[in-house]
């Protein structure tokens, strides 16, 4: 199969043929249209979702995308193109497997080229107790006034001290710093919030109405931005609970990696999407994993998402500016080569068919 027409240019177009794909597969499609955002091209923005399967399966296969916004052209093009993937359909239903789809569930950062949502959250870093106190990432403080300066480019007097924190600390210390997520600048730069964002509650809603009847879920979210090129971490995305882990090793491989034990690429976070099945879904056995993808090396990455962070904070900044850092943002997060792509959805297909043998197994309760 052709995998590289199910990629898209744009959310607008990325939404039209995930919604036209699911019909064509006579799915169940259902609309959780934002209450109160418009898209980058004054569009309708959606989390759409489409379920494939008896509704009484016993195993779910939950794919989500667009959690980071803009990584969501990834994510959306693998979604794509397993609805049209005769091999991957007549396995579900051979196995007696659902599989639920969550297009876009950050859709304004993925309409408007943003890795947070409207309020300037990460969702993967949102979904936490909020009635309880809040992890207090003191590192981040002492970096925040020098990652999103006064102006664009930064000056030598701003980057010193980034320099000088980096060559003291060590990379991996700064990447902890910078990206595991802070809760007490609202401007600032992963920022997991102080409530739970509209993504947060109606995937949580979706969850109980689709998840909470299952014997077993198994959860695949697509990332993009860390690692090589191409290459999809499979990067545990559950509970600290060694059992689980254990079992995200059975089902994928020995190279399943987790930021428990400092085997990932990613910092250790907390408040990650996945989690919130342990919440609503207290009855299933929850089996998950973030996928990954590598495009360019890390401080390249992360430089550009400082740019576009400072542009959010600068809406002043002239046109020209403007359109290049998103031009900038959108390719640091999806290479636009067949190559990439092609290479992406093999890895995405085998995972998936994977979770499928493996849910398969689940047993039926009484």
């Amino acid at each position: 199969m052709d995998t590289i027409p199910h990629f898209s240019q744009s959310y607008v177009e990325a939404r039209a043929k995930f919604i036209a794909a699911a019909r064509d597969r006579k799915a169940r499609v259902f609309h959780e249209v934002h209450p109160s955002e418009r898209g980058a091209q004054g569009e309708e923005l959606s989390m759409d979702l489409a379920r494939l399967g008896d509704e009484r399966a016993p195993g779910l296969l939950l794919l989500s995308s667009g959690t980071h916004g803009v990584e969501g052209f990834c994510g959306s093009g693998c979604q794509v193109a397993l609805l049209h993937d005769d091999v991957f359909l007549s396995e579900l239903q051979r196995a007696g497997v659902a599989v639920l789809m969550i297009h876009a569930v950050n859709p304004y950062g993925f309409s408007h080229l943003r890795r947070v949502n409207e309020d300037n959250v990460d969702l993967n870093r949102n979904f936490m107790n909020f009635s309880q106190p809040l992890p207090d990432n003191a590192e981040y403080a002492q970096l925040h006034p020098y990652l999103l300066p006064s102006r664009w480019p930064p000056q030598a007097e701003n980057d010193a001290p980034l320099g000088a924190w980096l060559a003291s600390h060590g990379a991996k210390a700064y990447q902890a710093a910078v990206t595991a997520g802070q809760y007490r600048f609202a401007e600032g730069m992963f920022y997991g919030g102080t409530r739970p964002a509209w993504s947060n509650a109606t995937v949580r809603a979706v969850l109980r109405a689709e998840g909470s009847g299952r014997a077993r879920l198994a959860w695949i979210d697509f990332h993009t931005g860390l690692g090589p090129p191409g290459h999809g971490e499979k990067i545990y995305a559950g509970r600290n609970d060694a059992a689980d882990v254990a079992r995200a090793k059975a089902w994928w491989g020995s190279d399943v990696t987790s930021f428990f034990d400092g085997t990932s690429s990613s910092a250790r976070l907390s408040g990650v999407i996945c989690c919130a099945a342990y919440d609503e879904c207290p009855r299933t056995e929850v089996t998950a994993i973030g996928l990954e993808y590598g495009t360019y090396p890390l401080e390249k990455v992360l430089e550009v998402f400082r740019a576009e962070h400072w542009l959010h904070n600068h809406p002043e900044a002239p046109e020209d500016q403007y359109d290049q850092i998103k031009r900038r943002m959108r390719d640091a997060f999806y290479i636009d080569r067949d190559d990439w792509k092609a290479k992406v959805y093999a890895q995405a297909r085998s995972a998936c068919l994977t979770a499928v043998t493996r849910l398969a197994a689940a047993p039926v309760r009484a």
